[in-house]
């Protein structure tokens, strides 16, 4: 099963379109967790070329899907596999949602970030550093039921967010804040 485009993903597809012309086509970019592939598809829709997106899931089918429409992406938990290389930005929409024993295990993978919602968001965090640009950035999605995310010294700029019936979907663009990091 491939995670269907969802609120959270139209949101951050909409950041996408917008924001990405502005910052230059010629940027090397890495989605973490491209699922359906509608992420990969604004980047070229706004003209980053092919050559210069890598997507990556933890799903095989999602690979293949991704694949299937001319993407360079690979099977990878979180950083696992990808190439040590420096991307300009670094997008990831991640399982976000805290652990309910009602939810089906299947569907877990795709909106389960664990106990508090945070542990997968925590470990892209404690890694994603070493794959960015000095001026690079992230947009990440994360949702107001997440909980105990450790931001550490990521410069955090909030760029959008939607309010749903339960939740509020929050879109975060992190730099690295190297003051902090001397």
């Amino acid at each position: 099963m491939v995670y269907k485009p969802n609120e959270d993903s139209f949101l951050l597809q909409k950041i996408l379109l917008d924001k990405i012309p502005k910052l230059g086509k010629e940027m090397r970019v890495l989605e973490v967790g491209c699922g359906s592939g509608i992420l990969l598809e604004a980047l070229r829709e706004v003209g980053i070329k092919n050559e210069n997106i890598l997507g990556s899931d933890i799903n095989f089918d999602a690979v293949q899907e991704c694949q299937k429409k001319g993407f360079n992406c690979i099977v990878s938990d979180l950083f696992e596999n990808i190439p040590k290389l420096k991307f300009d930005l670094i997008i990831f929409n991640p399982p976000y949602l805290p652990e309910d024993p009602i939810e089906p295990s299947d569907s877990r993978i795709e909106t389960t970030g664990g106990k508090s919602g945070s542990e997968i968001i925590n470990r892209f965090l404690s890694e994603a550093g070493e794959y960015l640009e000095r001026d690079g950035r992230i947009f990440i999605l994360v949702s107001s039921l997440t909980k105990k995310i450790k931001w550490g010294t990521w410069q955090r700029k909030k760029i959008a967010e939607k309010n749903l019936f339960f939740e509020k979907l929050i879109v975060y663009e992190l730099r690295h804040n190297f003051k902090n990091n001397r």
